[in-house]
């Protein structure tokens, strides 16, 4: 419950900040430019609280629907504007100003992932080092000539100091479908270079986040004891009355050796009672724990809210953090907001070809899931997180769907080829198709998430 109470809490705050900074764009650029702003609103439906602003008394509000925002401007279509504020009305403004301040909310969805991958890169990203432990018989890695022991030094000539930078920099040649090449050190310390087909590994992989189960990698894992480091608060585990310091002796009679045998026997029993011998101390206890049932990219697992303690003699080695100074994290975020503009372009391509499947598709339950598992894991993990899905917002409104920013620029273009308005009457016609894809597309991802949990 407490898992389920934490996710909603950072969806909320996830959505709330990415609305704002969307809307944010479209108000300031509208007030920039002479126009009169009427309301800006965070959510939608009922209000559930407002404040009028400043001169032109414009209402700000949170409204009980957090699932968007808008801001609404002075607009001859919705109604009769009194004579004085005819030249601060949005309908009359030149055609380069309206395309600026439709413009504007994409665009502040791009800085502020900017700004989120900048401030990630200065805390850092710590991680093991992709050190292989396992390599499966006749797969691709073994194929390509990787073997347990070797680690990854980078992924075509990009440092990867941990697993998840191999993964980044890995994931963009998956959607094209391109080889990527490795620069590898064995375990005498020679490097050498390998080069992996990504023919096999389809985009869906990525979306399962199985892309290093399908290469047939296994990342090498020190032995941690079942010890139990910090539980939280309202949870399974807590309930269960397992405290910090408590060793899994047992489970349902089975011996606990260490912390990822303990991990798979919990998640393998979600809302299955479990019978656990302990050692609190030098005192065995015997307790019974729950776990509560979630869901991690596509599959049900248990959790009970605990981690495990950290041993007090890890390897050093074994760790490394990606940080960068403020000049080269601004530079590598800016590269990184491209790139991920791009391949979120891309994978919107391959889903109308067919070339990958809409169960890829997340909606809102799926988005509050992975909120709440980034702010569990870090800040560095929930500003990726944000960055992350503030670059999606930026391309999806950009499409040329009406009801979105893009298909307003569209309406923009023809004006300008033409050079008169769209008509009222096919702006309301397109409206329409508008709604049907969009609702279409949320149906697809609710129906997406309600899947998922159900299996």
């Amino acid at each position: 419950m407490m898992d389920f109470i934490f996710s909603v809490l950072a969806f909320i705050a996830a959505v709330g900040v990415l609305v704002v900074v969307h809307e944010l764009g479209h108000f300031c650029v509208a007030r920039a430019v002479g126009i009169k702003v009427l309301r800006f609103s965070v959510g939608f439906g009922k209000p559930i609280w407002g404040r009028r602003i400043g001169r032109d008394q414009t209402e700000f509000v949170v409204a009980a629907i957090p699932l968007g925002g808008y801001v609404k401007m002075l607009d001859d279509r919705e109604g009769p504007v009194p004579p004085a504020d005819l030249r601060r009305e949005f309908n009359r403004q030149p055609l380069a100003a309206r395309t600026a301040v439709v413009m504007a909310g994409p665009l502040f969805n791009f800085l502020f992932a900017i700004l989120a991958y900048c401030a990630m890169y200065v805390i850092g990203i710590s991680g093991l080092k992709p050190q292989i432990g396992g390599v499966a018989s006749d797969s691709i890695a073994a194929k390509a000539g990787l073997r347990p022991g070797v680690e990854i030094v980078s992924v075509d000539e990009e440092p990867t100091p941990t697993w998840e930078a191999v993964i980044n920099e890995t994931i963009p040649k998956v959607v094209d479908g391109e080889p990527v090449n490795l620069l590898v050190r064995d375990e005498d310390g020679r490097t050498r270079k390998v080069a992996i087909d990504l023919g096999r590994v389809h985009i869906d992989d990525l979306a399962r986040g199985s892309l290093l189960r399908r290469l047939g990698i296994q990342p090498y894992r020190p032995h941690l004891e079942a010890v139990i480091g910090d539980v939280l608060a309202g949870g399974a585990a807590e309930r269960s009355g397992l405290r910090a310091g408590d060793r899994i002796l047992r489970a349902d009679g089975r011996p606990m050796q260490s912390w990822e045998q303990w991990v798979d026997y919990v998640q393998e029993r979600p809302e299955q009672t479990i019978q656990l011998r302990v050692e609190r101390g030098e005192t065995p206890l015997s307790l019974e724990v729950r776990p509560e049932r979630s869901e991690v990219e596509g599959r049900v697992i248990g959790r009970i809210g605990a981690g495990v303690a950290p041993p007090k003699d890890l390897d050093p080695a074994l760790v490394a953090t990606q940080r960068y100074t403020l000049l080269d994290a601004f530079g590598h975020s800016v590269s990184k907001t491209l790139e991920m503009s791009v391949i979120t372009l891309k994978i919107i391509f391959k889903m109308v070809l067919g070339e990958a499947s809409v169960r890829n598709l997340s909606g809102p339950i799926s988005i509050a899931q992975y909120a709440g598992q980034s702010a569990g894991i870090g800040m560095a993990a929930f500003l990726s997180f944000l960055a992350i899905v503030s670059v999606s917002l930026g391309v999806l409104n950009l499409l040329p769907v009406p009801l979105l920013d893009g298909g307003h620029l569209l309406y923009y273009l023809i004006e300008l080829v033409q050079r008169k308005p769209v008509s009222v009457e096919t702006q309301r016609f397109a409206q329409q198709i508008g709604m049907v894809l969009l609702g279409s597309l949320m149906a697809i991802a609710i129906y997406n998430d309600v899947a998922r949990i159900l299996n």
